[in-house]
């Protein structure tokens, strides 16, 4: 009987093919009290485990490809750390010497400990993090039951892997590297948001995926027929032979498009009336700037900096480490900008410290971004020294996020010109007329601009928390997520003013939000003005093409119609109006 499963589409495609399941360890183990004589016997076999998975994941790293995806690598050392971790390693000895409980049941327990200290984080992204220690968990215990996640990839291989569809409660980042070899059509998990290891992977490896399906693991049985659709967050279980041909159908039209959209690599990005428009990549770590090249992109618009400071032991990575990795984004871009945005987190977040008694209560207007860098100077001077020196090796500019006040405006940038001098009294080279932008991605800063535009080289809007802070909403929150809306008559007129106002400036804007890389959003923003997009590297060329297709005069009256709106149903008919423009 077919039946259709609603989530969150986090890649686009179709797929179509067979289900394979993969069960996760944590949802049937066995729990017993351990005699006092086997306590130590007991501890022995959880280090042998641990150690085990340690020296899988270590192997798996070491033999990862030069064209291996980064974000897969960077995966797996977060999960390594993870592995050697005090807060997850010592305790669970201590629930089994103390506790007296079985292995299993000790580590099982520490999770639920360290999961609440994940639940209270704000930011989607790194909340989504904890996925990281379920998935080591998930690992050890396979090991410590004897079904090791080795084999049951292994078993899975079985079925024919040219229509394999993965649906699973979670997929591991050690895993996703073992499918990706296995040309794996799809991806269906029950967890995960936009940001989470599902998504990122899966965009980058072009493979459609839908997640947060909640129960599909259970519903979708093992080798059912399912088409993901990753275009709408859908999995169609058992579908009908006329599902199945219209399926088919836009299959073969998108792998058309595809391939045409790589003919428009080599192409200049100018409308049909010839105004060069510039598109830029998103990226969060130092080999992604590769994946920009290649896709075409003129330059790295953002580079999310959280990744480098994410460490379970809560150690900050060290100016060298830090130089380094800021220094290869740099050189491999070969003389195209590199626009580095400043940490942007929170008290609570994975950065210093997993300890309970140092974590801070966080929200989403709390102690964060350039609020949290400035309470803590020291630390916001170890990274802006290693962006500095980064820039005497190509063009970078420093991008700050989450400002709202002038008196922020003024700290950030005198703690820049102290970073300056640090540098020149220990004779380290850097570009002294490096730019310093703003993310615009607060209302008020949007309201209070001139202070921006008269004190910063150039913007950049943030149109993801922009519609947060709009809208009083946490995107991040399943039960308000329908109310996240890009088109909201007030996000519009927002993006619409600051576009207008910082032309007039004549000071260089950007977008590097989520509606940046939209295609169905493209010509609302080129009609507002906007010739500067960042977005994640899969999504250029689509963007690209639009680009191509428009003459800029024969949007002017759909955007203002558009902006003129406040209903939803007039709003979605310009935008309509202006894809067929």
């Amino acid at each position: 009987m077919p039946f259709t499963l609603h989530g969150i589409p986090v890649s686009q495609g179709i797929a179509i093919g067979r289900a394979y399941l993969i069960q996760s360890a944590v949802l049937d183990i066995n729990r017993y009290l351990v005699e006092p004589k086997y306590v130590e016997t007991e501890i022995a076999r959880f280090v042998a485990a641990q150690q085990a998975i340690y020296n899988e994941l270590v192997m798996l790293r070491s033999e990862l490809q030069a064209d291996t995806l980064s974000e897969i690598g960077a995966f797996l050392d977060v999960q390594i750390l993870i592995l050697g971790d005090e807060m997850l390693v010592e305790a669970v000895i201590k629930c089994i010497r103390v506790r007296k409980l079985n292995a299993e049941w000790a580590l099982t327990e520490q999770l639920k400990i360290l999961d609440k200290h994940f639940d209270g984080i704000n930011d989607g992204y790194l909340r989504e993090r904890k996925a990281d220690l379920a998935q080591v968990v998930d690992r050890v215990l396979k090991e410590l039951t004897g079904l090791s996640t080795v084999s049951v990839i292994a078993d899975g291989m079985r079925c024919d892997t040219d229509e394999m569809i993965i649906v699973a409660h979670d997929i591991a980042p050690a895993d996703m590297l073992k499918f990706k070899m296995q040309r794996s059509l799809g991806f269906v998990t029950d967890l995960g948001g936009c940001t989470s290891h599902t998504a990122i992977v899966a965009r980058s490896l072009g493979i459609p995926a839908a997640v947060g399906m909640q129960q599909a693991s259970v519903l979708i049985q093992q080798n059912d027929m399912i088409i993901v659709d990753g275009d709408r967050g859908v999995v169609i279980v058992d579908p009908t032979p006329l599902i199945l041909e219209e399926y088919t159908s836009r299959q073969s039209k998108k792998w058309f498009t595809q391939y045409q959209l790589q003919s428009l690599k080599l192409l200049p990005t100018l409308t049909v009336c010839g105004t060069k428009i510039d598109l830029l990549a998103n990226i969060e770590m130092p080999d992604d700037a590769r994946a920009a090249l290649d896709a075409g992109a003129v330059g790295i618009g953002l580079f999310r900096t959280e990744f480098l400071f994410m460490n379970p032991r809560g150690e900050f990575p060290q100016e060298e480490q830090q130089f380094n990795s800021y220094r290869r984004v740099v050189q491999t871009m070969n003389g195209w900008p590199v626009t580095i945005r400043t940490i942007d987190v929170g008290a609570d977040k994975l950065i210093g410290s997993t300890d309970r008694r140092t974590i801070e209560p966080d929200s989403a207007l709390g102690l964060r971004a350039i609020r949290w860098s400035l309470s803590k100077p020291q630390i916001f001077l170890s990274q802006l020294r290693p962006i500095l020196r980064a820039s005497a090796f190509g063009p970078v500019r420093i991008l700050v996020p989450m400002l709202s006040h002038a008196f922020e405006i003024d700290q950030t940038l005198d703690l820049i010109e102290k970073a300056k001098k640090q540098l020149d009294d220990a004779g380290l080279a850097f570009d002294p007329n490096i730019q310093v932008g703003a993310m615009i991605e607060i209302p008020a800063a949007v309201i209070a601009l001139p202070m921006f535009l008269e004190r910063l080289d150039f913007l950049s809007i943030g149109t993801n928390d922009l519609i947060q802070y709009t809208l009083a909403i946490d995107r991040t929150d399943n039960s308000v997520a329908h109310l996240y809306d890009p088109l909201h008559p007030a996000v519009l007129r927002l993006i619409s003013m600051t576009l207008r106002e910082t032309q007039r400036a004549g000071v260089p804007i950007s977008v590097c939000g989520e509606m940046a890389g939209d295609p169905a959003l493209t010509r609302l923003l080129l009609g507002m003005g906007l010739t500067e997009f960042s977005m994640h590297p899969s999504q250029l060329l689509l963007v690209k093409q639009e680009v191509l297709r428009v003459q800029l005069e024969s949007l002017k009256n759909p955007v203002e119609e558009a902006l003129a709106s406040y209903e939803p149903e007039k709003i979605q008919a310009a935008i309509d109006r202006l894809l067929k423009a």
